[in-house]
């Protein structure tokens, strides 16, 4: 099997889907060539040079390093690479197709085995290779909204903190999975005034026994969300159903009886947001304006800190990845647990049941 590594062109996307270390593994594990197309790995702090010292083959185009049985990526193909999709083609990156129709139907009429990092669940509720990045931007989302608080930024002009005799801002965070657990402990850390709001109790219970009354847990119904989004500086939309479309929780309505200058971080935006007005920002551009409310909705948020997210990411992909070099697509799948549920398109059909439901298509279960 011959492996491919393109380089990422998303805007300001700086990772990369192996590491040199990663490129040797492969290697190891059977791979009859990894081609790393050049500059793929710089933005992440790795250079050509300790690509070719792993052994990767360094190709001058997408178009060489696309031609690999398995492609490994981070960041799903965007319409200029749907060219290099083909039916004996098996990419491995994140997909997110519920909120990627275009893709979805591309990946389709070429035929091409998409397994999509973020739905791999090796146990119900478990997805190892969402997680690590999930983690970077949970702590993502509070430091880009304490950022843009700031008056120079258009925000309110508070300090999460406060200062003695001055109140400390109000952060609420909706869903307490990886992404609000993570962003809860940064926000608590840095002295902001905490809510976490869930639909599960012994998700409450979890930031009860961890924090204490450092933090207000809060039962997620639209009057109690209301309530709080209203009296929130900051609001991290932290909302997560494997597969399909994110929930909206946060309406119109609410958002205007935020404060002007409030923030909203949609960490949901790959999914398509939890926020009635989110639409998907870059980095060269990351925020907008609805309702007097700032909203942060970068579709991708780690890849503004590449060298972080990339060792993060790759430590967990690579065994994957190594286990369709050593076995086959087929038989990795069934190697490790749960990998077969990473499957979103297969032989021109939607094998994942969420993402079928999401695009409104037909499901079908998947056959190897």
């Amino acid at each position: 099997m011959r492996v491919g590594v393109p380089k990422e062109i998303k805007t300001q996307e700086y990772r990369v889907g192996a590491t040199p270390g990663g490129v040797s593994a492969l290697l190891k594990a059977g791979a009859k060539e990894v081609m790393v197309q050049e500059g793929a790995g710089v933005g992440s702090g790795f250079s050509n040079d300790e690509y070719k010292a792993a052994g990767a083959t360094i190709v001058d185009s997408a178009e060489k390093a696309w031609a690999g049985d398995l492609v490994i990526k981070v960041k799903e193909p965007i319409a200029s690479e749907f060219k290099f999709l083909r039916d004996d083609l098996t990419l491995f990156t994140y997909l997110h197709l519920a909120a990627a129709q275009e893709l979805a139907t591309a990946l389709l009429d070429a035929g091409t085995t998409g397994i999509a990092y973020e739905t791999v669940e090796p146990t119900r509720g478990s997805l190892p290779l969402l997680t690590p990045m999930s983690a970077v931007a949970g702590r993502l989302a509070v430091q880009e909204g304490m950022h843009h608080l700031t008056k120079p930024k258009g925000g309110r002009g508070v300090l999460l903190s406060g200062v003695p005799g001055v109140p400390r801002a109000k952060v609420s965070i909706i869903g307490g999975g990886v992404v609000g657990a993570n962003a809860a402990q940064l926000a608590i850390g840095l002295g902001a005034d905490v809510t976490i709001l869930d639909i599960k109790r012994e998700v409450l219970e979890k930031f009860d026994e961890l924090y204490g009354n450092r933090v207000s847990t809060i039962y997620s119904r639209t009057d109690t969300l209301g309530e709080i989004v209203s009296q929130s500086d900051l609001v991290i939309g932290a909302v997560l159903v494997a597969g399909d479309k994110a929930p909206t929780l946060v309406n119109r309505a609410m958002l205007k009886s935020m404060v002007d200058g409030s923030v909203i971080v949609d960490v949901a935006v790959d999914q398509g947001g939890c926020v009635e007005t989110t639409r998907p920002t870059t980095h060269d551009e990351p925020t907008f304006v609805e309702h007097g409310v700032i909203h942060y909705c970068v579709a991708n948020m780690p890849g503004a800190v590449p060298r972080t997210s990339t060792l993060a990411l790759t430590s967990e992909t690579l065994p994957y990845a190594m286990r369709l070099v050593k076995d086959g697509v087929a038989g990795g799948l069934k190697a490790m647990p749960g990998f077969s549920t990473g499957v979103n398109t297969f032989k021109r059909s939607v094998v994942h049941q969420g993402v079928a439901s999401a695009l409104d298509t037909k499901y079908t279960p998947l056959a190897i």
